[in-house]
C-alpha cells in the first residue's frame, strides 16, 4: 500500500537536504546558482527525482545549464549519502536531477498575454472611431397598420 502522506513528507525533506547541501557542502561553482524547486518520489520510496533551476548571474547572462547538470550528475553520489544520512529511511531513494521548465513555461505565458494585450489595445483604439457600414438602424422597422386597414 503507497502512504501518499509518507512520500510527499520525505520528498519534502529530499528538497531540504539537497538544497542545503549545495548550499553549504559541495563546493562546485558550476552550482553556485542552482536552485532545487520540486521533489517527487515515487509510492515505494526507491526513487525520488529532484528538479531545480539554475538562475543567470546577470541579466544578459545565460545560465550555465550543461555545466550545472554535469556537476548535478557528478555529485549525486555524495548528495545520495547525505540524503541516506538526514533522513534515516532503510533504503535510500537513488536520486536523478532533471532541469525543471515551468519558470520556462511561465516566462513563455506572460509573453504570450503581452502580446495578446497589445493586439486587444490595437483592436479597441480602432474600434473608438468605427462607423457603422450601413445605415443607423439596419433592422427594419415593424409595419404600421393604418386606421382603415383594420
Amino acid at each position: 500500500m503507497v502512504d501518499q502522506a509518507r512520500a510527499r513528507k520525505l520528498a519534502k525533506r529530499i528538497s531540504q537536504i539537497v538544497a542545503g547541501a549545495l548550499e553549504h557542502e559541495v563546493k562546485d561553482p558550476r552550482l553556485a546558482m542552482v536552485t532545487i524547486t520540486d521533489t517527487r518520489v515515487t509510492g515505494d520510496l526507491q526513487e525520488a527525482t529532484v528538479y531545480y533551476t539554475v538562475l543567470g548571474a546577470t541579466v544578459d547572462a545565460e545560465p550555465d545549464l550543461q555545466g550545472a547538470a554535469a556537476a548535478l550528475s557528478s555529485a549525486t553520489g555524495v548528495l545520495r549519502s547525505m540524503v541516506g544520512a538526514g533522513t534515516g529511511v532503510r533504503r535510500t531513494p537513488s536520486l536523478t536531477f532533471q532541469p525543471d521548465i515551468v519558470p520556462d513555461e511561465a516566462r513563455r505565458m506572460e509573453e504570450l498575454l503581452a502580446r495578446t494585450r497589445e493586439s486587444d489595445a490595437e483592436v479597441a483604439r480602432l474600434a473608438a472611431g468605427a462607423q457603422p457600414a450601413g445605415d443607423a438602424d439596419p433592422y427594419r422597422a415593424p409595419r404600421e397598420v393604418a386606421d382603415d386597414e383594420e
